[in-house]
């Protein structure tokens, strides 16, 4: 997995690790064979309360601070090109908010934040929360991912 960061961001290297093999996790279970780690890529941004909450009134229709957005690039990944690079979409993550969720979830924020990427990438997918089931199989996953990676729910 290749993760394209905001130009000027440094993300230190074990986030960076941490990163990549949460999103190798999530595209491993999907079982679409052209879907290989090694040939996917995503694009990663960071941004401040009130940017991310003009980019969900812009494209969601939802004015109000959120702690992630995921743009997937395509409708269907099992129709992904069978060679070369794969940029799955962007993710925007929101760190004012990650921290504040972190605080109150009572985890780490390095926790937190590889929950909301690992949500995101599976957004990216073709995972939604739009009702229960879709919601209960997207939790599950995040939680097998964060288990995979060594970061469980804090019991």
């Amino acid at each position: 997995m290749t993760i394209y960061f905001d130009d000027g961001f440094d993300m230190n290297s074990s986030m960076t690790r941490l990163m990549e093999l949460a999103a190798s996790e999530c595209i491993k279970a999907e079982g679409i064979d052209a879907l290989d780690p090694e040939r996917c890529a995503v694009s990663v941004s960071f941004a401040m309360k009130n940017e991310i909450q003009s980019m969900n009134k812009r494209y969601r229709g939802v004015d109000k601070v959120t702690d992630v957005l995921s743009f997937p690039q395509f409708d269907d990944v099992s129709k992904v090109p069978a060679e070369g690079e794969i940029l799955l979409g962007d993710v925007i993550l929101c760190i004012e908010v990650a921290m504040e969720q972190a605080k109150e979830f009572g985890h780490s924020q390095e926790r937190e934040l590889l929950y909301l990427f690992t949500h995101s990438i599976l957004h990216l997918l073709g995972y939604d929360h739009m009702n229960d089931e879709g919601k209960s199989a997207m939790r599950v996953r995040e939680e097998e991912v964060m288990r995979a990676i060594g970061l469980p729910e804090p019991k």
